[in-house]
């Protein structure tokens, strides 16, 4: 997780934009559910009318009023309201929605007591089909009057106790509800169009949902744009870094980790990473958001029924937390399921001409199904683990809105809440819950990715065991002299030496020369020269400086190094011949590939250097790609050449003319060769041979031929008698 959250690290800036585009997307996800319940509970229940206070009454019925207040209710009711002369009626000036709130509280008791005795003043006066009495005198207070009742403040005392029983059994929901039927009477009968008012209302309602879910909609359309950017830049820099840090490699580290797998971390390890990282920023970080936002509005309810959400989420987290246990040993096996079918197909691609040959296509076939089968079932047994979450998910979800709706329709009936609080409550239900849900599912996907991340983290926290010494000395005007002095060498956890004892010193001018028997250690003894491996003992030095101690750029920029297998890049011959030196003009290539005899093959091709080659070189054969290495060689000018078994797909002709042409050309520079062939190195100025790792002869062919019985066999398994002792007429 460290690794992940160290990459995303750098992109803060945009990381702190999709949080801010987020808290905006919550805000307005939390505030549609209310105004749905808005739209059920004011628009359509209440006909519009959102609180107790009438927006415009009668004088008549502004006077009644007044005859219930107490001095308190009275302050409020005569600053809430100003005379219109026009109308004659009064109209509320209070606009702050804060206010009437706070107004619905306080003022709800006393308009409910109006209401109720108007009504039954309504009701007696048409039960006795008084006429006397009109629509506005049945509602006023000198009805009180007619009937003899002289003391009106006891009277008032009398029908709030009454009412302040009736009050304590009401749920708040019906105590507003009747409040608000009083205010919309009371607004028809100062002549207001309560028909248009709802619609208005329904229309404004409607138009802020609009707005919101444009919102929304743009919000998350930026939110992922900015993600993507995100992830994809964090793919980037981990390709990046990863490559940067696997071409500091010495061969060590290769064998290490292996090919398959350091191309398997670099791209699909790389991969996981993306996807959690879009992952993180699109729902880890709204998660919290609105299952935060979604508690407060629910608390905000007051419905009361938080103990329902609190059940939901602790059975989602316990099912989550079993399919996690389940699941996860197998997330941390896949991936190295997929190095090993890596491993296999990059084999068998690069081994097919040899598949063919020895007609090995059924057993290589059976050794691919079984990788891939053991991932295939890997995976399926993820992923059907997975399937069970939508299914129980969806059962959960449905069975927390059938505990809301039983639990909501027994407070409905009670008048302690109304319908559409019911609604917003199982809205936000539904969205506290997904909030879980996004944070348990991602930590069901978390798991392969963090593998991936330690993987990943495990290429770019290993340093090169070859590398710069903290002081490193320069060697100017570079000669070439190259000096082993008792080298040993063993390769990383191996147990004994591949190389004991070696000492010899490569000059200028002349060509020292490597032969022994295969496994002998004559790639390893050169491939210590470039520093590709470090020696275990000893020291190896190049103009009397220990290798170590120079830069390695120095080092490998004063070499010539032609691999045992040759490696051409995609691209063409020129390209190819200039790798080592992309300054090399036209005529450096030119005369390059005329020393490595590659001049006859070029020539012959309708684009001459600029011919293609492909990757590896594929399209070119054994012979021409050993020539073109060697002549990628030449090209550089250095100052010493190693041709480590750089001859093998020439022929004795060919083999006989390149050597002779290096002869004349560099004759300035050392030429270390490794041969297998004694024709190769039959003129070498130095022999030297080796068997198990040591050196067991050394001097020129015929001082070998008299003193080294090993050479003498090698030679005398190649050449003919009078080849051995007559010399070869083709040689420098």
């Amino acid at each position: 997780m460290k690794r992940i959250l160290k990459a995303i690290a750098p992109y803060w800036k945009t990381v702190i934009l999709i949080v801010a585009l987020l808290g905006l997307q919550a805000y307005c996800d939390l505030g549609l559910p209310q105004y749905t319940s808005n739209i059920i509970d004011v628009g359509i229940i209440n006909g519009g009318v959102d609180h107790v206070l009438p927006e415009e009454i009668t004088s008549s019925d502004y006077e009644f009023a007044i005859f219930f207040m107490n001095e308190e209710e009275l302050k409020i009711w005569e600053n809430s309201y100003d005379f219109d002369e026009e109308s004659s009626n009064y109209v509320l000036n209070v606009k702050s929605e804060e206010k009437l709130s706070e107004y619905d509280e306080d003022m709800a008791f006393v308009i409910m007591i109006a209401n109720a005795v108007s009504q039954e003043m309504e009701s007696s006066a048409n039960a006795a089909d008084t006429t006397a009495v009109d629509a506005n005198q049945g509602s006023d207070a000198s009805a009180y009057a007619a009937t003899g009742v002289t003391d009106y403040s006891a009277m008032v005392s009398q029908i709030r106790e009454e009412f302040q029983e009736t009050y304590d059994t009401m749920g708040e929901s019906l105590i507003k509800t009747t409040a608000i039927t009083y205010a919309k009477a009371e607004m028809e009968k100062a002549g207001m169009d309560m028909d248009a008012y709802q619609i208005h209302y329904l229309i404004i309602a409607g138009l802020k949902m609009l707005l919101m879910a444009l919102v929304i909609a743009v919000a998350t359309i930026l939110v992922g744009y900015f993600a993507s950017r995100v992830a994809a830049g964090i793919g980037r820099d981990l390709r990046g870094q990863l490559y940067t840090t696997v071409m500091s490699f010495s061969n060590a580290e290769m064998d290490q980790f292996s090919t398959a797998s350091l191309i398997t971390r670099t791209t699909n390890d790389v991969q996981q990473i993306q996807f959690v990282a879009v992952l993180m920023l699109r729902m880890i970080l709204y998660a919290p958001i609105l299952g935060i936002g979604g508690v407060i509005r629910v608390v905000n309810t007051k419905a009361g029924m938080g103990w329902v959400i609190a059940l939901a989420v602790v059975v989602i987290l316990g099912f989550v937390g079993l399919l996690m246990a389940i699941a996860l040993p197998k997330f941390k096996a896949m991936q190295k399921l997929v190095d090993r079918v890596n491993l296999v197909s990059r084999e068998i691609l690069t081994g097919i001409p040899v598949i063919r040959a020895f007609g090995r296509e059924k057993h290589e076939e059976e050794r691919f199904d079984v990788a891939n089968v053991d991932l295939t079932k890997t995976t399926l047994f993820t992923n059907r683990t997975m399937t069970f979450m939508l299914p129980v998910m969806t059962v959960l979800m449905n069975g927390l809105s059938v505990l809301i709706v039983w639990v909501s329709a027994k407070r409905i009936d009670m008048g302690v809440m109304q319908v559409g609080t019911m609604t917003a409550f199982l809205t936000y239900a539904i969205q506290i819950v997904m909030s879980f849900l996004m944070l348990t599912g991602l930590s069901i996907m978390l798991p392969r990715s963090i593998v991936a991340a330690e993987r990943i983290d495990e290429v770019l926290v290993t340093k090169s065991s070859i590398k710069d010494a903290k002081e490193t000395k320069e060697v100017s005007d570079v000669k070439g002299v190259i000096e082993f002095d008792h080298v040993d060498f063993m390769y990383p956890n191996a147990k004994a030496n591949v190389l004991t004892d070696i000492t010899f010193t490569a000059k200028p001018g002349e060509t020292t020369a490597i032969i022994g028997s295969t496994g002998c250690g004559k790639s390893t003894l050169v491939n210590l020269i470039p520093r590709l491996y470090d020696v275990t003992k000893g020291k190896i030095s190049l103009d009397g400086v220990d290798i170590r101690d120079i830069k390695l750029h120095d080092l490998r920029d004063a070499l010539g190094v032609v691999p045992q297998k040759g490696v051409l890049f995609s691209g063409d011959i020129e390209s190819n011949i200039k790798f080592g030196r992309d300054e090399a003009s036209r005529e450096d290539v030119v005369k390059a590939a005329e020393i490595a005899q590659a001049i006859e093959f070029i020539d012959k091709k309708s684009d001459t250097y600029s011919s293609p080659i492909a990757q590896g070189g594929s399209n070119v054969s054994g012979g021409q790609k050993q020539r073109l290495s060697i002549a990628r060689a030449i090209a550089k000018q250095p100052k010493v050449y190693i041709f480590d078994d750089s001859f093998s797909a020439l022929d004795l002709k060919t083999d006989a003319k390149l050597r002779a042409e290096l002869a004349k050309n560099v004759s300035d520079a050392t030429v270390i060769i490794v041969a297998q062939r004694i024709s190769t190195i039959l003129h070498a100025d130095q022999i030297l041979v080796m068997e198990d790792g040591v050196i067991v002869g050394k001097g020129t062919h015929k001082e070998l031929l008299e003193n080294c019985e090993t050479y003498r066999q090698i030679a005398s398994s190649q050449l003919s008698k009078e080849e051995l002792y007559g010399g070869d007429n083709n040689g420098r």
